[in-house]
Formats: C-alpha cells, sequence, structure tokens
C-alpha cells in the first residue's frame, strides 16, 4: 500500500487530474458560463434592448433614432391606457380565477376517481389535455365558430332549440369580453389541472385517516387538509397563469379582434397594434416594459404569502 502511495505522489499533479478536479470544485462558473452566455443571448440582450428601444424614438420606418423620454410621456398620456389597462384587469382576474376553480375542480374528480377506482380518469385527463395543445390562434378561431351570430354558431343554435333568444357574444361589448374569458379558460384550465393534480397526489393519506377519525365530513376535510397542503401549489400556479394570461393577445386577436371598439382590447393586444399597425417601434417596447413591470409587481406579491420554509418544518 505504501509502494502504491508513493507511486501516485510521484506522478505530477495535473497528470493524475487532480488540478482539473481542484478548478472545478472551487470555481463552479466553469460549469455554468455556457448556460449563462445562452440565456443571456437569448432572454437577458432582449431585455436590454427593449428597455433601449423605449428610451428612443424609433419606428419600424426608418432607421434612425434618437434618446428622448417623449415615448415616455405619449405613452403615459395616452388616454386609452387607461381602459386598456382596465379591461386587462377584468380579463386577467376572471381568467386565473376562472382556470383555477375549474382545474382544481377537475383535478379533485380526478384524483378521488382514481383512489375509488372508477374506470374513465384517464379518458377525461387527456379530453382536458387536449385544449392546452390547440394553438391560440386556432383557440380563438373555434370559439369564433361557436360564439357565431350567423345561423351556423353552435351555441345560438341550442339556444334556439331551447326556445331561447340568441346572444350576441361577440358584437356586444360585455358579452365579447365573457366570450375571451370563456375561451381562455377553456384552453388555459389543463395547466391548472396538471399542477393541482401533481400537488393533491402528494398529499400524505393518513392526514384524510386521521381527519376520519377525528369524525370529519367532506366538507372539513377539504377546508383544514386538502386547502392548506395546496396552498404553495395554488401560489405559484397563480404566479404562472397570470403571466400567461397577461402575455395572451393570439386568442384574442382570432377571437374579437380587440373589438366591437376596444372592449376586448388588453395591453399585450395594444402592444402588437402599436408595433405592428402603427410602425411604433418605442411605443411598443415602452409598453412592453410596463407589463414586465406588471408581471413582476404581480409575481412579488403573490410570493410573498408563499410559505417559508422554516414554516414548513
Amino acid at each position: 500500500m505504501s509502494t502504491t502511495r508513493a507511486a501516485i505522489a510521484a506522478v505530477p499533479r495535473r497528470q493524475r487530474g487532480l488540478g482539473l478536479a481542484g478548478r472545478i470544485d472551487t470555481n463552479p462558473f466553469s460549469w455554468l458560463a455556457p448556460a449563462v452566455l445562452l440565456l443571456a443571448a437569448f432572454y437577458l440582450y432582449p431585455i436590454i434592448d427593449v428597455f433601449r428601444l423605449s428610451l428612443t424614438n424609433a419606428t419600424l420606418l426608418s432607421s434612425e433614432e434618437r434618446y428622448t423620454l417623449d415615448t415616455l410621456y405619449a405613452m403615459l398620456g395616452n388616454a386609452a391606457l387607461g381602459d386598456i389597462l382596465l379591461t386587462t384587469f377584468v380579463f386577467c382576474a376572471a381568467s386565473v380565477i376562472g382556470q383555477q376553480a375549474v382545474g382544481f375542480g377537475i383535478a379533485l374528480v380526478v384524483v378521488r376517481g382514481e383512489r375509488r377506482r372508477l374506470p374513465g380518469m384517464t379518458v377525461i385527463r387527456t379530453i382536458v389535455l387536449i385544449a392546452w395543445v390547440i394553438p391560440g390562434i386556432a383557440n380563438g378561431l373555434i370559439w369564433q365558430m361557436l360564439f357565431s351570430e350567423a345561423p351556423f354558431g353552435a351555441v345560438n343554435s341550442v339556444l334556439r332549440m331551447l326556445h331561447i333568444a340568441p346572444v350576441a357574444w361577440l358584437s356586444d361589448p360585455a358579452n365579447a369580453m365573457i366570450s375571451a374569458i370563456i375561451s381562455n379558460v377553456w384552453r388555459g384550465t389543463a395547466f391548472s389541472m396538471i399542477v393541482f393534480y401533481a400537488a393533491l397526489k402528494g398529499i400524505d393519506p393518513t392526514l384524510y385517516e386521521a381527519a376520519n377519525v377525528d369524525g370529519a365530513n367532506g366538507w372539513q376535510k377539504f377546508r383544514f387538509v386538502t386547502l392548506p397542503m395546496m396552498r404553495s401549489a395554488i401560489l405559484v400556479n397563480s404566479i404562472l397563469i397570470t403571466i400567461q394570461t397577461l402575455n395572451t393577445f393570439d386568442a384574442i386577436i382570432s377571437l374579437t379582434g380587440g373589438g366591437p371598439g376596444r372592449a376586448t382590447e388588453v395591453l399585450s393586444l395594444f402592444t402588437y397594434n402599436t408595433v405592428f399597425r402603427n410602425y411604433d417601434l418605442a411605443g411598443g417596447s415602452m409598453l412592453s416594459v410596463l407589463m414586465l413591470a406588471i408581471s413582476l409587481a404581480l409575481a412579488l406579491f403573490y410570493a410573498a404569502f408563499l410559505p417559508r420554509w422554516e414554516d414548513r418544518t
């Protein structure tokens, strides 16, 4: 053994590879550098460039640009911005609540059905997931045909069969917003269902057994066992679907085009129209920065309610 140790010690350090191992252990940046550079190239640089463009007068019609605060004042002073922010708030709040409620309900049904070994639970999950994989543009077109006020409109056709007056789903401002919310909830429910399904499967069954011993009924078990154990999943899911909904514009542009008037023109669609219809690159960049600020503020708001590590132990 001593001879072996002496032979190893006689080998130069760089030949044994210990120098490389030592450098890797003490300097992990060499492993992280490729990922950091990749993220910087595809995420950090565009964000920095958007901030830069928001402080210019850049347009898609001219390559000349100069730095100015006129774009900031013009966007913040836009008379339509207040109504668009209110429309965005209504659309996001209703969509997030709807996706959470419907997704939670479906997840509860599937989990309880699996525990009782009921058939068809896989079919239910598959049907819900189908809506998730449909592109936003296609989702809007599907619901446009369903809500169409023409004779082929599916929803109004059913109402006529029930001897109920047809509804102006897309031409009435209030109904157009409801239609946009329904289509977005239908598409986004699958993501919430997946998150809640995984969280429900992770709850220790012994907690429910203990609740049964204490004589708790179904509502009490849901309130005092299920909801507290689902708190982190609900908050994390809220962050993700809020940011996703805030950036939704493809389904709306194919469903209502932002109309009638500006009844369904949310901030993301307003940003799109500013850049690609008004050719105002600087104004669109300023609105993008505003969307980023709103997303970060909402994420920090939700994160404040997440349980801390010491609360879990």
